[in-house]
C-alpha cells in the first residue's frame, strides 16, 4: 500500500439524542374537572393556544357575584360623595344659623333680665337652647367630616370597595385558571389528561417542548476529551433519516466524566434544524476535531506498535522490507498522518502480513485488483 498526500480531517464519531434546552410541564393551578382537551400529543402549538379547558360554571357565577359586590361598594361611595356629604354640609349650615339665632335671643333676654322684664327661668331656658344648638352644630360637623373625603365613613366605603375589587380579581383569576394555554410556541411531547378527569395542582398534565434552539446531546469516550473544543463543526444525521445531514456546532463540554460509562457529555447547537427533527430522536454525530491540508497519510493497518511511544512500519526498499520508525500526527478514518519517516509514494506492508520482518526479501506478485509485495520463498 502506498503513502499518499491529501487533505485530511480527523473526526470523533458518537451517537446521542435530540434535546431542546428545557421542557415545560403544563399543569393546573386549581382543582377542577376537565371539560375538553383540544390538542393532541405530538401537535405543534402557538403561544396562547388553548390546551385544556376546565368546567367553569361555578367560577363564572362567583365572578358575577363578586362584580355585583364591587358595583354595590362603588354605589355606596358615590352616595357618600354625592348625597351624604352635601346633606351633611347643609346640616352644618343650618345648625350654625340655629346657633346664631339662639345666641342672639340669649343676648336680648339678658338685656331684658337686667331691666326686669323677664325672669331667671326664662333666661335659663334660653341658655339651654344655646347649648343644644351648639351640640347640634358639633354633631352635624362630625357627620360632615366623616362623610367627606378623608373621613371615617368615606374611608370605610373605600375599604369596602377595595375588598370587593380584590374578591372580584380573585374570582376572575380562578375563572382564567379554568383555561390552560400554551406559554410558548412548541410541540406537545406528552399528554396525560382526558375530558372528565379531575385534576389538581402539582401534577403535570402535558409536557411542552419549546420551539427555538435545538441541541444534540452526545456521549463522547473520555479518551477523545483532549481533541474536543467549543466551536468545532460537526455533521449529524438522525437514525430515522440516515441519508440526510444537518450542520451542528459544539457549544458545551461537561466538566465531569461519567464514571460508569467512561464518557463525557457534550452538546451541539443545530442552527437550522430540519422539519423532521423530533425531541429525543437518536442521532449520529461526526465532530471535526482537526484538519490538515495536504497531509502525508499512511493506512493505519500498516502501523506496528501504534499505541506505543515508537511506532514503525515495514517499508518496501527495493526488494527488501526495512523497518522504518515514524512520527504520527492526526488519526482517523483508517488513516494516520505521518509527520516524519515517510514520503508520498513510499510503499509499506500491512501489519497483518505474516512471515515478514526487517530485512526480508520481497518479490512482486500480480493480483486482479492491485500489485502486492510478498516475501520471496
Amino acid at each position: 500500500m502506498a503513502v499518499v498526500r491529501q487533505d485530511f480531517v480527523q473526526s470523533v464519531v458518537a451517537s446521542g439524542h435530540v434535546q431542546t434546552p428545557h421542557r415545560v410541564n403544563i399543569g393546573t393551578q386549581v382543582t377542577g374537572t376537565v371539560k375538553c382537551v383540544p390538542v393532541a400529543e405530538g401537535q405543534s402549538v402557538r403561544a396562547g393556544q388553548v390546551l385544556i379547558e376546565l368546567e367553569s360554571a361555578e367560577w363564572s357565577a362567583a365572578l358575577a357575584q363578586a362584580e355585583a359586590a364591587v358595583s354595590q361598594a362603588r354605589a355606596r361611595l358615590r352616595q357618600l360623595r354625592e348625597v351624604q356629604a352635601p346633606v351633611a354640609a347643609q346640616a352644618v349650615r343650618q345648625a350654625q344659623v340655629s346657633l346664631d339665632n339662639a345666641r342672639a335671643q340669649l343676648h336680648r333676654n339678658m338685656d331684658l333680665f337686667r331691666q326686669g322684664f323677664v325672669g331667671q327661668a326664662a333666661l335659663d331656658d334660653m341658655r339651654k337652647t344655646v347649648d343644644l344648638a351648639e351640640a347640634q352644630l358639633r354633631a352635624s360637623q362630625s357627620q360632615f367630616v366623616s362623610a367627606r373625603a378623608g373621613g371615617s365613613d368615606y374611608a370605610m366605603a373605600e375599604t369596602a370597595l377595595a375588598q370587593a375589587m380584590a374578591g372580584a380579581a380573585m374570582a376572575r383569576a380562578r375563572l382564567v385558571y379554568a383555561t390552560i394555554a400554551a406559554p410558548v410556541d412548541g410541540a406537545l411531547i406528552d399528554r396525560a389528561v382526558e375530558p372528565g378527569d379531575v385534576v389538581q395542582p402539582g401534577k403535570a398534565l402535558m409536557v411542552l417542548s419549546p420551539a427555538g434552539k435545538t441541541q444534540l446531546v452526545v456521549q463522547i469516550d473520555e479518551k477523545n476529551l483532549q481533541l474536543l473544543a467549543p466551536g468545532q463543526k460537526a455533521l449529524a444525521s438522525a437514525d430515522a433519516y440516515p441519508e440526510l445531514r444537518m450542520a451542528a456546532e459544539l457549544v458545551y463540554i461537561n466538566p465531569g466524566v461519567d464514571v460508569q460509562r467512561g464518557s463525557v457529555e457534550v452538546k451541539l447547537d443545530v442552527p437550522d434544524p430540519p422539519a423532521y427533527l423530533r425531541q429525543d430522536m437518536t442521532v449520529s454525530v461526526n465532530i471535526q476535531v482537526a484538519r490538515r491540508p495536504q497531509a502525508v497519510l499512511v493506512a493505519s493497518d500498516a502501523l506496528r506498535d501504534a499505541g506505543r511511544s515508537g511506532p514503525w512500519v515495514l517499508k518496501v526498499d527495493g526488494r527488501h522490507a526495512r523497518r522504518q520508525p515514524v512520527r504520527l500526527g492526526l488519526r482517523g478514518g483508517g488513516f494516520s498522518e505521518v509527520l516524519e519517516g515517510l514520503q508520498p509514494g513510499d510503499l509499506v506492508l500491512s501489519a497483518k502480513a505474516t512471515g515478514v520482518h526487517d530485512g526480508s526479501r520481497l518479490r512482486a506478485v500480480a493480483k486482479s485488483s492491485a500489485e502486492a509485495s510478498t516475501p520471496s520463498p
